[in-house]
């Protein structure tokens, strides 16, 4: 497998509590969902689709020219609009498919290409994805981010909401500030998936532990399959969640064209 040579899939959802139609969004003259797929064709990546679940979505795409797969409306998660999609492709189990979520119209290309060749070159994981270091108390304790702590091969022991690793004897008390030296990281959403793993993934079926933390990683954590985690090259922007969130993109792009 060569460099180019692994497939970005953008699962594109039409309902959102907060945004409705979020993948329409304009954006500096732009729906949001062309802006994630013009960051994701500047990857490496050879092939990139967006994977819908509406007509609505499937003319907006039409019209800018990108590939599309109309899938399922009744997908639990992006992850199973994900292996519909590669499914439909005909992808092989062995090939390596990139989610790029399509609220991400900042996404550096270079984190895409990062997962994908990290999973590549780790034949033991079935999937990768990124993470930063967490240097301030407040954003360790935070249960809206998520952490991850990996072991000496760089492999996933767990996600969590909560703040682990927890530095017992120095936390003994109140504490004010994170110790020096101490290994917590913030899980960045971006992942890269073997092929067989997607099919794996939506013939398991909710697990304890993803039911309990809204965590739907930990499903593969679950079935003892191995998660590749790495520091992320590059700090990635905030996704589009808000109404705020989708001003401040348009502030941007618009400042930039």
């Amino acid at each position: 497998m060569n460099s180019t040579d692994y497939t970005v899939i953008i699962p594109a959802r039409y309902a959102s509590s907060r945004l409705p139609a979020k993948p329409l969004a304009d954006i500096a003259g732009k729906p949001m969902v062309q802006r994630v797929y013009e960051q994701a064709c500047a990857s490496n990546a050879k092939r990139v689709v967006i994977a819908t679940d509406h007509p609505d979505i499937v003319a907006a795409v039409q019209k800018f020219g990108a590939e599309v797969c109309l899938t399922d409306a009744d997908h639990p998660s992006g992850t199973d609009r994900l292996q519909q999609a590669a499914s439909e492709l005909g992808l092989d189990d062995d090939a390596v498919v990139v989610n790029v979520q399509g609220d991400e119209p900042l996404i550096p290309p270079a984190l895409i290409d990062q997962v994908a060749h990290n999973l590549r070159n780790d034949r033991d994981a079935v999937m990768a994805t990124l993470c930063q270091p967490i240097t301030e108390l407040e954003m360790m304790l935070n249960p809206n981010v998520v952490k991850v702590v990996t072991d000496a091969k760089q492999h996933a022991l767990y996600f969590s909401r909560a703040a682990i690793p927890w530095p017992r004897d120095e936390f003994a008390g109140q504490p004010q500030s994170l110790p020096a030296g101490l290994p917590v990281a913030h899980h960045i959403g971006i992942y890269a998936y073997r092929v067989s793993l997607l099919n794996d993934f939506v013939s398991w079926g909710s697990c304890l532990l993803e039911r309990t933390e809204a965590l739907e990683q930990l499903r593969v954590l679950w079935h003892g399959k191995k998660i590749h985690v790495a520091q992320a090259l590059v700090t990635p922007p905030r996704g589009v969640d808000t109404k705020d969130d989708l001003l401040r993109v348009c502030q941007l792009l618009g400042e930039s064209n």
